[in-house]
């Protein structure tokens, strides 16, 4: 009898055991070996991860792939911009990486070459496609997919059904805003205003070549000091860094019927940058802002190292059973340079998002 109750034992250990998501046992050291700001992962339909970002080339992007996560192949440049036939000339930032219809397309931002009226800040946003994942990818189009008129960086895509919708930020260049920190920071004789970016949204053609519809204003940083996220949206201001308030990096997914759409805000180059979401029962909106933001935010006040988290995507985990937050963040070791880390995220039960991070190896 003793026999067969320590052989059930064992035997429900082991289905126990096999139970448990593998993603759990899953080790990423954070931060990667990859100087990557805005980075962007993909698990394409090959089963392989690949990884895109800001940095590491001049005048375009390259590309590092991995099937598990951890072990990480330096694919090279995978896009050339700033040549003559290219509608982006400087500024090559915040690609994106989708597998579409039997084809691999790179949205990024860049400065337009068209700039008739000299703005120091002409971002617009286009795209590149390949038939391989790795490259090389050229422009779709000899332009970006719409001009609003306004600087644009940082888009990000939904694919739902038969629409595709693009998700982008105004820039700050010349949209000063009048709230009550721009009024707290004028007369604490800090700045006379305050610039802000906003993130829209709006329907994209199939084939990406434009927009149908006006852009729907989807978030923006708060307009009273008594609002639950000015306090984390405005450090860059209040702590006398800089004159302008962000809200940009955005990433949409679905969760059952609800729609999350993650956001960065306060300046990329500082120790302030993090990540709240806000949620929706509709890809355009309205959106309402989490109670626990941020959930991404530097930990070195905390006796951590890290700082500047921010700009997210998200991936699955390689047995497809956990969400994973990727962003870019910066560490003691790492100085100015942005560095790319993965933690572990999850939408619990209550539809409340947690990011368990930012997590670091010692």
């Amino acid at each position: 009898m003793k026999l067969k109750v320590n052989l059930f034992l064992g035997f429900l250990i082991v289905f126990l055991g096999a139970c448990q998501p593998k993603s759990e046992g899953l080790k990423i050291e954070n931060p990667l070996p990859v100087e990557f700001g805005d980075p962007y992962i993909l698990k394409a339909s090959d089963g392989i991860y690949y990884m895109v970002g800001t940095g590491g080339v001049t005048d375009g992007f390259k590309m590092y792939s991995s099937t598990d996560l951890i072990n990480w192949k330096d694919e090279g440049r995978i896009y050339q911009g700033n040549t003559k036939e290219s509608w982006g000339i400087a500024n090559f930032w915040a690609p994106e990486l989708y597998e579409y219809k039997g084809k691999f397309y790179l949205l990024f931002s860049a400065d337009w070459r068209v700039n008739p009226t000299g703005e120091l800040e002409n971002f617009r946003i286009g795209v590149a496609v390949s038939d391989s994942p790795t490259g090389t990818y050229n422009d779709l189009y000899d332009r970006p997919i719409f001009d609003p008129g306004y600087p644009v960086i940082d888009g990000n895509l939904l694919f739902e059904n038969d629409k595709v919708y693009l998700y982008y930020s105004r820039c700050c260049y010349k949209n000063p805003v009048e709230s009550e920190v721009a009024s707290w920071a004028r007369a604490e004789g800090l700045f006379e205003e305050i610039e802000e970016s906003w993130v829209y949204g709006v329907e994209m053609k199939a084939d990406f070549s434009g927009i149908i519809g006006e852009p729907d204003l989807l978030l923006r940083p708060p307009l009273t000091m008594d609002d639950k996220q000015a306090e984390w949206e405005s450090r860059s201001v209040t702590s006398g860094e800089v004159n302008r308030r962000w809200t940009e990096g955005s990433y949409i997914f679905k969760n059952n019927d609800l729609y999350y759409i993650m956001y960065s805000a306060n300046f990329f180059g500082g120790k302030n940058y993090a990540v709240g979401y806000a949620t929706s029962t509709s890809p355009l909106g309205p959106f309402q802002k989490a109670a626990n933001n941020p959930v991404l935010q530097k930990n070195s006040e905390q006796g951590g190292k890290v700082t500047g988290t921010g700009h997210n995507s998200v991936t699955i985990s390689p047995d497809g059973k956990n969400r994973l937050c990727v962003y870019h963040g910066r560490t003691l070791e790492s100085g100015d340079q942005r560095v790319v880390f993965i933690d572990k995220m999850e939408v619990t039960k209550d539809g409340k998002l947690v990011v368990y991070g930012p997590t670091t190896k010692n």
